[in-house]
């Protein structure tokens, strides 16, 4: 089993012509609302994949249809408390050319306690993996409590902050970071290339397993001496909100049930490559039938 210690929020999406520049008015030509949150998505991902996944998490009272739609989705919810406080939510703009940019509040997902933390981790099994993202408070905690309990743990530094750098990172067994992620993490220039970036990561968390994502760069996989590049699918992006997640969710699904790591980068890529196909963030997920019939003829266009 996969635990997924994640944020719930709900994302108000504004389609506009460019991204809103200081002091300006924009006017935006589309609004929805739905289910994200880099948490929820990647557990909906893991879901739609065929994984087993079970969410822990916080929402508030009001807003448990984004529950609702993770548990239709086949997401064990048991561990996701409706409370008394305002949802997470995040505001995300997204351009003409697919560029988003968020703003997030953080709201319920910020109010784990030590109590939560340790009932929740008395729950799994050794040997059980736990997901994590840094959209929730407690991870300085919750990383060594899961790490003595035996369990496997996956991390994914984003939103990326300064907190990060005082993580017991050492004691992730994956580490899942995208271009500017990987060089927050190693003090690199944003304009570092990808060995580069893979080399530090290898100094600095030597026995880790490091998956980086670079967009339509495809995505390199590290681990000791092993290092392999997966290309990314050619495709016209409309969104690209959401796609680290569904890559994120795909890999561990594919690594669940026992595929190997090439199998489990086309899986994931695949996926991505449908997602950003398509608008918003938990609704531009696609589900597993869909990846199968991309990888079985690639050279099909994905449909949106």
């Amino acid at each position: 089993m996969l635990h997924n210690f994640g944020s719930i929020n709900l994302d108000h999406i504004y389609r506009v012509p460019h991204l809103v520049r200081p002091g300006e008015t924009l006017a935006s030509h589309d609004y929805r609302v739905g289910l994200g949150g880099k948490g929820a998505n990647q557990s909906l991902a893991m879901a739609r994949a065929g994984g087993r996944v079970c969410h822990w998490g916080r929402l508030g009272r009001q807003d448990a249809w984004a529950r609702d739609t993770l548990a239709r989705a086949g997401v064990d919810v048991s561990r996701v408390n409706l409370v008394d406080e305002p949802s997470g939510h995040a505001i995300i703009q997204v351009d003409d050319r697919a560029e988003n940019a968020i703003i997030l509040f953080s709201g319920a997902n910020h109010g784990f306690r030590r109590t939560d933390l340790n009932a929740l981790v008395a729950s799994t099994r050794p040997g059980d993996w736990l997901l994590t993202q840094n959209e929730c408070l407690g991870l300085a905690e919750l990383i060594p409590l899961a790490d003595d309990h035996g369990l496997k743990i996956a991390f994914n530094p984003a939103p990326m902050a300064e907190e990060v750098l005082g993580l017991p990172l050492s004691r992730c067994r994956l580490l899942f970071v995208n271009h500017s992620e990987a060089a927050g993490l190693t003090g690199l220039a944003l304009g570092a290339g990808a060995e580069a970036l893979l080399d530090a990561l290898a100094a600095q968390l030597p026995a880790a397993e490091v998956v980086l994502t670079l967009g339509s760069n495809g995505a390199w996989y590290q681990h000791g001496a092993q290092r392999r590049h997966q290309p990314a699918l050619p495709v016209e992006a409309v969104d690209t909100t959401g796609a680290g997640d569904t890559f994120i969710g795909y890999l561990m699904a594919a690594r669940q049930a026992g595929l190997g790591i090439e199998a489990c980068l086309a899986r994931a890529t695949a996926a991505a490559a449908l997602a950003v196909q398509r608008p918003g963030a938990a609704e531009s997920i696609p589900d597993a039938e869909e990846v199968d019939r991309l990888l079985t003829d690639p050279a099909a266009s994905p449909a949106p």
